[in-house]
């Protein structure tokens, strides 16, 4: 989710829903350490919590270090990133190709534990390339969770480093939602959350749940989905948390995430960025298209920002 999961979208998204638990977009260890404007990119609305940084790198001490900034900007939580597979990415050496060094990325948790005096977070692949999804996904499994890792978020695909785009990767490598299921039994002890493929929370419910016999998932991580169509979790906190509240209605949202634009906006965010989460916020109502085209000629600067407020009051959801 790099160049999507920004704290503009995050914001958004936790206006509806108050207990989904919220994650960066992948930030390098190295622009942590190195980069010109680390506050930048480490910066979030306390209003966010509970969100994790996710971090990418594959030097230990370095990875230290950035974890260590993390915390101190008030993150809850690391994880680190070993599934993206991205070609700008397996170059830096991050991300899945990291799946075939379980060794390396064990050295990269304990740094990051040791400096932290708590565990880290780990998202990967059922595998890279050609490697076996049973022996070789067990044998990292096994040396993260030796490192001292306890939550592992698996993404039920394999990734091709060679031969597929990033796109592609999402969509061509078949998915194999049981493979994760064998995982949590083979490791019943580690959090086992499954990423990949969902399109819905009812579906992510159903995909946990216990199969044959054995436990449930731990959770369900939705990424391109929520972006697409952000008022989904309008039912994650009754669904997933037990929270029976009734959740903000979309035009609610809307006004305390213009409020908030207009405050980042005063303070130097670009509006065509602070806007562009909201362009999937009336999917599935009828008029969502003008929506989006209010949407664009307001982040153009063509319209002002209460054309937004008056397109939405006549939009009406398929399903009501």
């Amino acid at each position: 989710m790099m160049d999507y999961t920004d704290r503009h979208c995050r914001m958004l998204l936790r206006l509806i829903s108050q207990h989904t638990v919220l994650y960066t977009e992948m930030v390098t260890a190295a622009a942590i350490v190195r980069g010109r404007d680390p506050g930048r990119l480490l910066a979030f609305d306390p209003a966010e919590h509970p969100v994790v940084l996710q971090i990418g790198g594959s030097e230990p001490s370095l990875l230290a270090t950035a974890a260590r900034a993390g915390i101190a900007a008030g993150y809850r939580e690391i994880n680190l990133n070993v599934g993206c597979p991205s070609e700008r990415v397996t170059v830096g050496r991050f991300g899945a190709c990291l799946m075939i060094e379980p060794e390396l990325v064990a050295d990269c948790l304990k740094a990051m534990s040791d400096a932290l005096g708590t565990a880290v977070s780990v998202k990967c692949r059922i595998g890279v390339d050609d490697q076996d999804i049973e022996h070789d996904l067990d044998r990292f499994i096994a040396a993260i969770s030796k490192a001292g890792c306890r939550t592992v978020i698996v993404h039920a695909r394999k990734a091709w480093l060679k031969g597929l785009s990033p796109k592609e990767n999402r969509e061509i490598p078949p998915l194999d939602y049981g493979r994760v299921h064998r995982l949590k039994r083979d490791f019943p002890d580690l959090t086992i959350i499954l990423n990949g493929g969902l399109l819905s929370l009812e579906a992510a419910l159903d995909v946990i749940a216990t199969r044959d016999g054995g436990p449930a998932l731990d959770g369900a991580m939705i990424g391109r989905a929520a972006y697409d169509d952000p008022y989904m979790l309008a039912t994650a906190d009754r669904l997933f948390f037990g929270d029976h509240r009734q959740p903000a209605m979309r035009a609610a949202v809307l006004d305390a995430y213009l409020a908030y634009a207009a405050r980042e906006t005063a303070r130097g965010a670009r509006t065509a960025q602070t806007l562009r989460p909201l362009s999937g916020l009336y999917r599935g109502c009828n008029g969502a298209r003008a929506w989006r085209q209010t949407l664009a000629r307001v982040a153009a600067g063509a319209t002002s920002r209460d054309a937004l407020s008056s397109v939405a009051s006549r939009l009406v959801p398929l399903a009501a």
